[in-house]
């Protein structure tokens, strides 16, 4: 369940341009996980990482949590 919940908030902060701005600028996993919960999503951590399918895009994230999330 905790992929849907990180697809669904995902499609919500491209949506959502203030949200998307909030998202860009987290420079932890931590920063990230406050903001999905923060926006009413339940997620777990190890969700976040690969080998799970990445659910945001590069341009998403910064450049810091894009490099730790996204397969290289």
């Amino acid at each position: 369940m905790s992929i849907k919940e990180i697809k669904a908030f995902a499609e919500k902060a491209k949506a959502d341009p203030a949200l998307a701005e909030k998202l860009k600028t987290c420079e932890k996993v931590r920063d990230i996980l406050a903001l999905i919960k923060e926006s009413g999503f339940s997620v777990i951590e190890d969700a976040l990482y690969p080998p799970n399918e990445p659910q945001f895009s590069k341009d998403q994230l910064s450049p810091k949590m894009a490099k730790a999330l996204l397969p290289a």
